[in-house]
């Protein structure tokens, strides 16, 4: 007898079921927080000197401002991911974190340079434009994602401890910004199916006359496990570069 097609269930991949703590787990989209953490980390490697409380103030900002503040403020924004949290947590979250992640910043402008304060402004700037579609949505699009998720995690990484322009800091910062294209054109296929997909129909015939049946499962299936290879493969490499210059 032949096995029924798997439905997607879940607006993520990586989604728990809807309640209580699970959803809090939900908003901070793990795989993508971990992912964008490691560009962090990636920047931080190509500096001459890795200071390690640096980069931990800058890891955790941006854990701050973009696992949370961000995540949040997307979810009051058609609900994406269907929580439970209600409209005043989810303000409170966006707010309070990304507070945070401003004062780490100020706190860093004081102890190690001001030249950190056009990262502070731009960083907390770009959470808003982008997550609060400001401006008619012109800073929320798939050329606004892959710089301020990849290329600017990866710069900030990089500047916080070396605090100068090298061509190395370009090179990393591209590279990441290059990634995080690469993560939208898996993603965004991959939530279409998910969260406003009705049905899935037609087939697909191979050379030798099979016929595989098409569901939305299996479009998502090879987006999704790209994604959940991806992110765990980019935070081994953060690691693995930060331990060898250590």
């Amino acid at each position: 007898m032949a096995t029924a097609p798997r439905e997607l269930q879940g607006p993520a991949f990586y989604a728990l079921r809807r309640g209580g703590w699970r959803d809090l787990a939900t908003l901070l989209h793990p795989p993508y927080t971990a992912w964008h953490l490691s560009y962090v980390a990636l920047g931080a490697a190509a500096a001459p000197v890795i200071h390690l409380d640096r980069l931990g103030a800058a890891l955790g900002a941006f854990f701050l401002a973009v696992g949370i503040s961000a995540h949040a403020l997307d979810e009051l924004r058609g609900r994406p991911l269907n929580t439970a949290l209600g409209r005043r947590t989810l303000v409170a979250m966006a707010t309070l974190a990304l507070a945070g992640a401003v004062a780490i910043g100020v706190a860093g402008m004081l102890i190690v340079s001001p030249l950190l304060a056009p990262l502070v402004l731009a960083g907390a700037l770009m959470v808003l434009a982008y997550n609060l579609e400001l401006a008619g949505g012109r800073f929320h699009n798939d050329a606004s994602f892959a710089f301020a998720w990849g290329a600017f995690p990866a710069f900030t990484g990089y500047f916080v401890n070396a605090l100068t322009i090298r061509p190395e800091g370009i090179l990393v910062a591209g590279a990441c910004c290059l990634l995080s294209v690469a993560q939208r054109r898996l993603s965004t296929p991959a939530r279409e199916l998910r969260r406003r997909t009705a049905t899935v129909t037609g087939e697909q015939v191979l050379n030798d006359g099979r016929v595989i049946e098409l569901t939305a499962q299996r479009l998502a299936d090879p987006l999704e496990g790209a994604l959940s290879v991806m992110w765990i493969a980019l935070v081994l490499l953060a690691a693995a570069l930060i331990a060898v210059r250590m």
